[in-house]
């Protein structure tokens, strides 16, 4: 009796995790916490030797405190931060929206390209949600656009950042992966730029069937005659602070820790140049940068504790015992655990759900034969994690828990319904999942440009 209740220790930990989670807990002591309290009980009945103890701090000693790699997350939080108060993409957006004047939807499109540059500059998703919504919701009401495509354009666009280099949680996979974060930088620009494409291309077609919902914008011809000085102007600044932070760790010149103290020093001379780093701004970007470090390392060390504990009770080889003895097929296996990705999602931020699910089942998929759709166990690994990002992107939009609803939501005028905002999303989490399907289904979108820069 006792021999079958160790054996299931590992199931036990996330029947324990799961109701913990919604308990309203720091996450980082609920997952430590979780990871000691079953060590423990293993201890009591026999299963670990109490000297494994030292194993657990020795393995979040390497994992989160000597890892080179980490360094890039506060060098990119504080690039991110910076750049919000730089000022960069109001000017942008001023620009975009008479240069697509024209164009059915040209100011949701003008947004939807903001959130790229943004994305690919800050990385940082509620300060680039918060933004454009401050931004660009008043204006795009006012010219009589439809709240739900406004509203669902500026939450789609502002979480690329989660997706587009150099993302945070890329950093943070490729840790815990033991991969490179360069890599999965190149592996991510094909599916976030298809994902950026696609959001136009339905914010065309949706305005060309009904060009009520996004009537055209009539600009000043004074406005008109230096949109072009304008453009160039807002354009060229983030493009080569992107350009020096990942033409970089593309070419080969830096790596991507030292790439975000390039980021990092770039923005900070960008905000000199628009004269916005006062003191009192640049403290407030020191305690920001702080506060989100702290949380989310404080989340490295609780989630490293579970995993490894997990993985000392066996609960690897547990899961795929219960994979043999059910004839789970591998192709099974990534779909279900995209499944439960998805509906996480509902519940849960990306940072819990990829600490609690990828140093668990990533040692599983690179495990598993794919047969001829992927090359090896790297381009495995590789294609798993950038699965995982497009699929954590929906984790921001999807109710009761998105949070780029609530980001939405609290910077938007008292007139923009919380209904529209949840109506306003769907199509878009409809072409998140969309994409996420066409990536599993050709893999090559985000292996193509790994292996050419390679050769």
């Amino acid at each position: 009796m006792v021999d079958m209740f160790i054996d299931i220790l590992p199931f036990l930990m996330f029947a324990a995790l799961i109701p913990l989670l919604f308990s309203g807990y720091p996450v980082a002591f609920i997952l430590g916490g979780v990871g000691l309290l079953f060590w423990g009980l293993a201890v009591l009945l026999g299963a670990e030797n109490p000297q494994s103890f030292f194993l657990v701090v020795s393995r979040i000693f390497g994992s989160v405190v000597s890892k080179p790699l980490l360094v890039a997350v506060p060098m990119f939080i504080f690039m991110g931060t910076v750049l919000e108060r730089s000022g960069i993409a109001r000017d942008l957006l001023n620009a975009m929206q008479v240069a697509t004047r024209r164009i059915p939807g040209g100011l949701a499109i003008s947004v939807t390209v903001i959130g790229v540059i943004l994305a690919a500059t800050t990385g940082i998703i509620g300060a680039s949600v918060v933004m454009m919504t401050v931004m660009a919701l008043p204006v795009m009401l006012s010219r009589g656009y439809s709240p739900e495509l406004a509203t669902g354009t500026i939450a789609a666009s502002g979480t690329l950042g989660i997706l587009l280099p150099p993302s945070i949680m890329l950093v943070v996979m490729a840790d815990l992966l033991s991969t490179s974060a360069g890599g999965l930088f190149m592996a991510a620009i094909g599916p976030s730029l298809l994902l950026a494409a696609f959001y136009i291309l339905y914010i065309l077609i949706r305005t060309w069937i009904n060009p009520a919902l996004a009537p055209p914008y009539e600009a000043d011809p004074q406005e008109a005659k230096y949109s072009l000085w304008l453009f160039i102007k807002s354009f060229v600044p983030p493009a080569l602070l992107i350009a020096a932070v990942l033409g970089s760790i593309f070419g080969g010149i830096a790596t991507p820790t030292e790439a975000s103290g390039i980021g990092a020093f770039g923005a900070v001379i960008l905000a000199l140049v628009r004269r916005k780093l006062t003191f009192p701004v640049f403290q407030d970007v020191l305690e920001q940068s702080a506060l989100t470090t702290a949380m989310l390392f404080g989340l490295f060390v609780g989630a490293t504790a579970f995993s490894y504990v997990f993985a000392l009770l066996g609960g690897h080889e547990a899961i795929l015992h219960v994979m043999d003895t059910t004839g789970t097929g591998p192709w099974a296996v990534l779909c279900l655990l995209m499944v439960l990705v998805f509906i996480l999602g509902f519940f849960f931020d990306w940072i819990e759900i990829t600490l609690i699910i990828l140093p668990v089942f990533a040692p599983i998929i690179a495990a598993l034969d794919f047969g001829s759709h992927l090359p090896n166990t790297q381009a495995t690994v590789t294609w798993f994690a950038i699965l995982m990002a497009v699929n954590l992107q929906t984790s921001f939009l999807t109710p009761p828990f998105g949070f780029a609803l609530f980001y939405l939501k609290g910077a938007a005028p008292n007139t923009v319904k919380i209904q529209a905002i949840y109506k306003g999303i769907i199509p878009f989490v409809l072409i998140q999942i969309t994409a996420l399907v066409i990536l599993l289904i050709w893999p090559d979108l985000a292996l193509w440009l790994p292996a050419k820069l390679s050769q």
